[in-house]
């Protein structure tokens, strides 16, 4: 599989730090890292059709729906076909699944586990920089200045669904919405699962199934 052109996905639920693990894997392997999270800002700052639409969402404080999410994500898949990529939290629901398969069906998947309470302790110190996506977290990744982004300078906001008492309901929601999207890469034998509560931990196992894959352009990321 080293000559093939990998195409793999990182999922998990709020907090799993899947952000932190691709890093490490786009660094390690060489891999394009592609976010919906940031397709969505691209997309809402360069305005158009799905900009627009997209904005009336984020103005009233909602999610962003699938038809909207996906229009945006597949049409950046669509400018790097044969190329070799990683998919940062993409797809999260079948529907979105379904989206992805008609553009490309995804080598690997890795799937992040990390117990609930975990999760709502993470999620509920993490505070972010709204116009990058920069997230900090005031127990292991804190700002260099409280409540101020370390690039910047501009004020850091903490999400309302990271707020204590939305965290359990947005949890709950999440594990609902991916056990089809779970069920149906096991069913291809794409899915690989790692739990664990530090990223650090879990990070050494990943490594190994990517080497499995394709040769890493970085050996000392392993440690």
């Amino acid at each position: 599989m080293a000559s093939k052109v990998l195409r793999a996905v990182v999922l998990g639920p709020p907090g799993s730090g899947k952000g932190t693990v691709c890093e490490r894997i786009a660094r390690s392997f060489g891999l394009q890292r592609l976010s919906s999270g940031r397709f969505l800002r691209e997309s809402l700052r360069a305005g158009g059709e799905v900009g627009v639409l997209a904005k009336q969402y984020v103005e009233r404080g909602l999610l962003v729906p699938d038809h909207v999410i996906t229009r945006i994500v597949t049409a950046e898949l669509e400018k790097r076909q044969g190329e070799p990529w990683l998919l940062d939290g993409f797809p999260r629901t079948l529907g979105q699944a379904e989206a992805l398969d008609r553009i490309c069906e995804p080598d690997l998947v890795i799937s992040l586990h990390v117990p609930f309470e975990t999760l709502k302790d993470r999620l509920s110190a993490r505070w972010v920089h709204p116009a990058s996506g920069r997230v900090y977290n005031r127990d292991f990744n804190p700002p260099h200045v409280h409540g101020v982004d370390d690039l910047t300078g501009e004020p850091l906001v903490q999400r309302e669904d990271d707020k204590p008492e939305a965290v359990a309901a947005r949890l709950r929601k999440y594990k609902e919405a991916a056990k089809p999207v779970m069920e149906l890469y096991r069913s291809r034998g794409v899915l690989h699962s790692f739990s664990g509560t530090e990223t650090n931990k879990i990070w050494p196992y990943v490594y190994a199934l990517l080497c499995s894959k394709i040769p890493p352009v970085h050996a000392e990321e392993e440690d």
